[in-house]
């Protein structure tokens, strides 16, 4: 171990001094400090640039003293001082350009984790400087505070909010103008832990003439043979003519230190261009662009020559001061690993961004293994498409039913997180089934309801004991939960998957809505609404929302109303023959004859 970090240390200080000697023919350097703009707690850390402080593990942190300068935020930019040409107006063509930079981040013993940080690209640095929002990007009303300004962000989280659509708290996402990611990707499956501690390195690559962007990353200096994640995007839609290029970090309610170095930054000539971005040279190059078409700047730059000189006269008190400095590192970065005992996916309390006492109890999965005796087979209690229901028992609630969800995927929409995102904060409701926790441990994702007696509506319809009272008062259940999720909701909220099966009865034959995983949220403002891929049971999907695929209030209706005729008539949603009970019901109607009525099978 000693042996191999000898060579490291001889390497690091081999190329430290080759780089400080050498003579450079980079055109805009990221470093030193006259090229750099910080915003926030972001400071030079020896040859890096460090976005965040360490944060004390107050939570949540105290909001920071106007008056007292050294105060900090916990959230940290730093831009390259001049912007970058990215798009020729003249023929509205946007150029290509690949990124390469190190980054590590370190955590604060005992303290959650950050919210992660992101490689930027914005038309506006300055606008950055009033945004606090998640992972120091715009979120909210911020957004609106200038509709002219656009950004396009590369995340790394390392914060779960499913608030936000986060697929898990160790993922790589592509933000345009909201920092709900457009595609994001599990950095696991790349075998990547950005908690890890160690120093990794990215690669971001855009290729205009495919419209596509790429991003790979890995603990070593070798680019990966296959990108850990693509996304079709249009960037000339994006970019203004001139945009600034930085980095954007955030503590949030945990504590992180992320530090980022060794930035190259390249954009390709505007004309079609023959030579594959790959075999570009990067030589030294900090950040540079083959035209270098700069925008106006306050700040006055060294001429290089005498730049190099200094660097050159200055370069034997550098080394002697690195050797001293990576030692120090080193040490540092032993002490830190020795104080993380454990790695997890989803840190406690990032969840938690809901106020009060709204969001449900966060429970070990110890306590979900004991509670379903190890997810043994014989406690399931019903199975869908993306999770697995088994009855348990918990000290704090009694019964319960956990809900299992089956293992994160890169998909865009993701029904653990929407179903929280749903379930907690607002909706309290005697005909909703509530939600009494959940657990975000290792690989496994639950949710944790109410135990319901009677199961769901669909098994227990046709026993003889579900009285004509009793019929009526679920449907009028049923009809309550839809009007305060319409309604009487802060947001309304389309349920878009009403139907018996996701209908549960209590001890006292109640009847409580549940399964809000396809469940979509709107401000009751909104006029119109973008379609989106229809979703649902056959035989419960409205017509109009089949061909459309907008929801609405009125085809959550429709999904009512087949599950009225479902409780009185006693039918399927759609019998052997592939009749619709609701086409079966209006034909029954046209014919105004009762005696054909009892005639149907």
């Amino acid at each position: 171990m000693m042996h191999s970090s000898s060579i490291q240390l001889f390497w690091v200080l081999f190329f430290f001094f080759f780089f400080n000697f050498t003579p450079r023919s980079f055109s805009v350097p990221f470093l030193p400090a006259n090229n750099v703009t910080l915003f926030g707690d972001a400071y030079f850390r020896n040859n890096s640039i460090s976005l965040t402080q360490e944060l004390s593990c107050l939570y949540p942190p105290p909001p920071p003293a106007s008056s007292s300068p050294s105060s900090f935020s916990g959230v940290g930019r730093a831009f390259y001082v001049d912007p970058i040409r990215f798009l020729d107006s003249s023929t509205n063509t946007t150029a290509s350009f690949s990124c390469r930079f190190s980054f590590t981040i370190i955590p604060s013993p005992l303290c959650p984790f950050g919210e992660g940080f992101a490689f930027l690209i914005t038309s506006n640095a300055g606008s950055f400087s009033v945004s606090d929002g998640y992972m120091g990007l715009p979120e909210g009303p911020e957004l609106a505070l200038n509709s002219q300004d656009s950004f396009v962000a590369v995340e790394f989280d390392t914060t779960f909010d499913p608030s936000l659509g986060d697929i898990n708290g160790n993922h790589i996402g592509i933000d345009v103008n909201t920092v709900m990611s457009f595609a994001s990707v599990d950095a696991v499956s790349g075998d990547i832990d950005l908690k890890s501690g160690r120093q990794m390195t990215a690669w971001i690559e855009y290729r205009d003439s495919e419209k596509m962007i790429r991003v790979w990353v890995g603990y070593s200096q070798d680019k990966p043979s296959s990108p850990l994640l693509v996304a079709q995007i249009d960037l000339s839609k994006q970019f203004k003519e001139f945009m600034h290029v930085g980095f954007s970090a955030s503590s949030g309610r945990g504590s992180a230190i992320y530090i980022v170095d060794q930035l190259r930054f390249k954009v390709f000539g505007f004309l079609p261009s023959l030579t594959p971005m790959d075999t570009v040279e990067e030589g030294d190059c900090l950040m540079c662009s083959t035209s270098m078409e700069s925008g106006p700047s306050n700040y006055h730059h060294v001429d290089r020559r005498v730049s190099e000189l200094a660097l050159g006269f200055g370069g034997l008190a550098a080394f002697t001061l690195s050797v001293f400095t990576i030692i120090v590192i080193v040490c540092c970065y032993c002490m830190l690993r020795r104080k993380r005992f454990e790695i997890r996916r989803c840190n406690e309390g990032q969840i938690c961004r809901y106020q009060g006492n709204k969001v449900p109890k966060k429970l070990s999965l110890a306590d979900i293994k004991s509670a379903t005796k190890g997810f043994n087979h014989n406690r399931i209690i019903g199975e869908g498409a993306s999770a697995v229901v088994y009855e348990g028992s918990l000290p704090s609630c009694g019964s319960v039913a956990v809900k299992r969800f089956s293992q994160i995927s890169s998909n865009l929409r993701n029904p653990f997180a929407t179903e929280f995102a749903t379930m907690a904060g607002c909706l309290r409701h005697k005909n909703l089934i509530q939600l009494q926790g959940w657990c975000c441990e290792g690989n496994e994702l639950v949710l944790v309801y109410e135990y319901m007696s009677n199961g769901s509506l669909d098994k227990i319809l046709h026993r003889s004991f579900l009285t004509w009272e009793r019929r009526l008062n679920i449907v009028l259940g049923v009809c309550s939960a839809l009007v305060y999720l319409h309604e009487e909701c802060e947001r309304q909220i389309i349920h878009r998957d009403v139907k018996t099966c996701n209908i549960m009865i209590d001890a006292e034959f109640n009847a409580k809505l549940g399964d809000f995983g396809l469940a979509e949220v709107y401000e009751h403002s909104s006029g119109t609404r973008e379609a989106t891929l229809p979703a649902g049971t056959m035989g419960y999907l409205a017509p109009e929302y089949v061909y459309l695929g907008v929801p609405t209030v009125k085809t959550d209706v429709y999904s009512f109303g087949v599950v009225a005729l479902e409780v009185a008539s006693g039918r399927k949603p759609v019998d052997d023959g592939g009749t619709p009970v609701a086409d079966l019901v209006w034909d029954l109607w046209v014919l105004n004859d009762p005696q054909a009525w009892k005639a149907t099978p």
